[in-house]
């Protein structure tokens, strides 16, 4: 006795171009094995329609306004019974594929994936299974190796600063002002400011963000909250 067919993968388009949307819709619309229930236009507009519609899996766009497709997908996945997020990348965004995984996607497919070979991928990401376009995975690791090694650079010469350059640099992460930085380790604005010039000198920054960030990337911890 035969066993009655699966239903078909419910499926949620989100991308911010009309155009993708639109092609993707049709690609999958042709195969009676999925359905699409919905599309959506940001990441805000996915979320209400997971809740709305319930899909079996969500193609997500990462690049979006009002809310990306990071935040969105870490909302997505955090629901008691989330669907499947799958992100939909393009070979210049690697980086927030990375970012995508870390939220909780499980997978990631070209935008430009053959129209033969979407259907397909889609269908087996719905059944669990982990997706990733060949390409973009062998982009990924090299991506992956590099910011691995930035990220030692960063923590080298971190520690190559005094205790006393830590401190500031610290502040400078957490976006205090010179005044707000000279209050908190009892010096002299002026003392201050030389301290931060030398730390941009030393670091190879232009600016004070330039070096929060180097500081964030490194891995920095940001010291107590400063005073109001």
């Amino acid at each position: 006795m035969n066993s009655p067919p699966s239903p078909p993968v419910r499926v949620l388009i989100v991308d911010d171009d009309p155009i993708v949307r639109a092609h993707l819709g049709t690609i999958l619309g042709v195969d009676p094995r999925i359905t699409v229930v919905a599309q959506a236009h940001d990441g805000r507009a996915a979320v209400d329609a997971v809740h709305q519609h319930g899909p079996d899996l969500v193609l997500m766009d990462l690049r979006m306004p009002v809310l990306d497709g990071i935040g969105a997908t870490q909302e997505i996945t955090a629901l008691p019974s989330p669907p499947i997020v799958v992100a939909l990348t393009t070979f210049d965004a690697d980086e927030y594929v990375l970012r995508a995984l870390n939220a909780g996607a499980r997978g990631f497919l070209l935008k430009s994936t053959p129209p033969e070979d979407l259907a397909s991928l889609v269908r087996v990401a719905a059944q669990g299974h982990t997706v990733m376009s060949p390409e973009a995975t062998r982009r990924l690791l090299s991506t992956a190796h590099a910011a691995r090694t930035t990220r030692l650079d960063r923590a080298t010469l971190v520690a190559s600063l005094t205790d006393r350059e830590t401190e500031v640099l610290t502040a400078l992460a957490e976006g205090l002002t010179n005044g707000r930085i000279a209050r908190r380790l009892f010096l002299s604005e002026a003392t201050v400011k030389g301290h931060v010039s030398r730390l941009l000198e030393k670091l190879g920054c232009e600016n004070r963000t330039q070096a929060g960030l180097l500081a964030h990337e490194a891995g920095l911890r940001q010291g107590p909250p400063h005073p109001a």
